[in-house]
């Protein structure tokens, strides 16, 4: 029979551990759950597609062969069985962070020869890598102005100058750099 009371024992031991866990759960404040959310899980960065720049897209012309198109935007993402004569070039990419972006462009040809093309504005090359950079920049560049009495301080006299030739010229040759250097691996 002993072995009843400690078993209920236990039993209400674990029930009053779990009650404390769970009133400890509603207790948090509304800073703790705000360090909470800033700490987020790594999210991958989903890429999908072509990317066409604006520059690719100035460069079709109507009545290039497909093979030109091919050279110039590389391999459609889609070609429909049904309509032979479309390409469709998708792009998406979401990163953390940042809002998804996706862009279409449609290729149209009758038989061999490129017909027409619509789509969406493509950014040019250095307009998308601008997007692609998150970090945040903060405070101002300076001006990387002097005035005139600011750059006199750095002119130097005739006579420092004559001197400065004298102790420019080294009189020994600077140390040989090392043939190699020590590994960065951890040992």
């Amino acid at each position: 029979m002993p072995a009843i009371p400690q078993r209920r024992l236990w039993l209400l031991f674990g029930a009053l551990a779990t009650s404390l866990c769970l009133g400890a759960c509603s207790s948090v404040g509304d800073s703790a759950r705000g360090a909470l959310t800033a700490v987020t899980p790594y999210k991958v960065e989903v890429v999908q597609g072509n990317f066409v720049s604006k520059e690719q897209v100035e460069a079709l012309k109507p009545g290039m062969s497909r093979q030109q198109v091919r050279e110039i935007l590389g391999t459609s993402l889609l070609t429909d069985v049904f309509h032979s004569n479309r390409w469709d070039y998708v792009f998406t990419i979401r990163r953390q962070g940042v809002e998804p972006q996706r862009r279409h462009l449609t290729l149209f040809f009758n038989g061999e020869v490129l017909e027409r093309f619509e789509g969406d504005p493509m950014p040019s090359e250095e307009e998308f890598v601008v997007q692609l950079d998150t970090r945040k920049r903060s405070g101002k560049v300076p001006p990387l102005e002097a005035t005139e009495d600011q750059l006199k301080k750095f002119v130097p006299s005739k006579d420092k100058k004559a001197d400065g030739d004298a102790a420019a010229a080294p009189a020994t040759p600077p140390p040989a750099l090392p043939a190699a250097y020590p590994s960065l691996e951890s040992r």
